[in-house]
C-alpha cells in the first residue's frame, strides 16, 4: 500500500474546500487529513456522511480564523497529533466576502500567515508544499494604499473586502515563498469562477450562474487539486499563482 499523505487544511468542511477533500477520499492513496473547523461536530457529521474508505484519517480540530487564540490552539493540536510525522500539504482556504460594515475582528486576512509561523519548523523539517487558494478578484485591487482601511472592522467601504483579503492573503503567500526557499514549495491557486460555492450570499458580489466562465464545485476543487502535483514550476521565483485553466 502506497504511503499515507498528511494534509492540514483551513476552510475544507464546505464548499470547495470539503469537496477538495471528498474527491481525496475517493483515491486509493491513504491519505490523514487534519482539519480546523469552527463546527468540529457538524463538519465530522458531513464527513461521516461520505462513508468513506477508512483507508483514510480524517481528524477535526476547533478553529475559528477570526480568532488569533483559536488559531495558536490549533496549531498546538495539529503539532500533538502528528508527533513525528510529517505534513505534506497545507491547505490554506479561508477569506472576507462580506463587507465590513459592523465593528468585530476581521481576523482571517492575517491568521493564515499566523497559523504559517506556529507551524513553521514542522513544515520546513516536512518540507512540505503550502497549497493557498487564492482568486483572481485580486485583481479587484486598484489602490493597495487602501487596503489597509478597507479591511478594518466598520471601514464602510464600497470597494470589495474579498477582493482586498484575497490580494493580502497573495502578498502572504509571496512572503512565505521567499522566507521557506530552499525548504516548502508554496503555490497559490485559482479554483475560477464558481457560483454554487454560496460565497456571495448576503454580499454585494455578482456571480451569476450563466457565466460563460462559471465552473462546478468538483471543477473548481480539480483546479485546486492540480496545484498539489504540479512540479513545472516557472524559472521566474514570482510567478507562484496556478490559474483555474492551468496556467502559471
Amino acid at each position: 500500500m502506497a504511503t499515507a499523505k498528511t494534509i492540514v487544511a483551513t476552510g475544507a468542511t464546505s464548499g470547495l474546500g470539503f469537496e477538495v477533500v471528498k474527491q481525496l477520499l475517493t483515491q486509493k492513496r491513504p491519505h490523514k487529513f487534519i482539519l480546523g473547523a469552527r463546527d468540529a461536530k457538524t463538519a465530522q457529521a458531513a464527513f461521516d456522511g461520505l462513508k468513506y474508505d477508512k483507508r483514510h484519517n480524517l481528524t477535526i480540530f476547533p478553529l475559528e480564523l477570526s480568532n488569533l487564540k483559536t488559531v495558536k490552539t490549533f496549531s498546538r493540536l495539529v503539532l500533538e497529533k502528528l508527533g513525528k510525522g510529517k505534513v505534506d500539504y497545507l491547505l490554506l482556504n479561508a477569506a472576507i466576502a462580506k463587507n465590513a460594515d459592523e465593528p468585530g475582528p476581521h481576523g482571517s486576512k492575517w491568521t493564515q500567515h499566523y497559523l504559517i509561523h506556529l507551524l513553521r519548523k514542522k513544515l520546513e523539517a516536512s518540507r512540505s508544499r503550502i497549497v493557498v487558494i487564492s482568486s483572481g478578484a485580486v485583481r479587484g485591487v486598484e489602490d493597495t494604499s487602501l487596503l489597509d482601511n478597507d479591511v478594518k472592522g466598520a471601514s464602510k467601504t464600497e470597494r470589495s473586502v474579498y477582493s482586498a483579503t484575497k490580494f493580502i492573503q497573495l502578498l502572504g503567500a509571496h512572503w512565505w515563498r521567499r522566507e521557506l526557499l530552499e525548504e516548502c514549495d508554496v503555490v497559490a491557486v485559482s479554483p475560477g469562477l464558481v457560483p454554487g460555492t454560496g460565497l456571495s450570499r448576503g454580499t454585494r458580489m455578482q456571480m451569476p450562474l450563466n457565466h460563460p466562465d462559471a465552473k462546478t464545485i468538483p471543477e473548481g476543487a480539480q483546479s485546486i487539486l492540480r496545484a498539489f502535483t504540479r512540479d513545472d514550476f516557472p524559472e521566474d521565483p514570482f510567478r507562484i499563482f496556478l490559474t483555474s485553466w492551468g496556467e502559471w
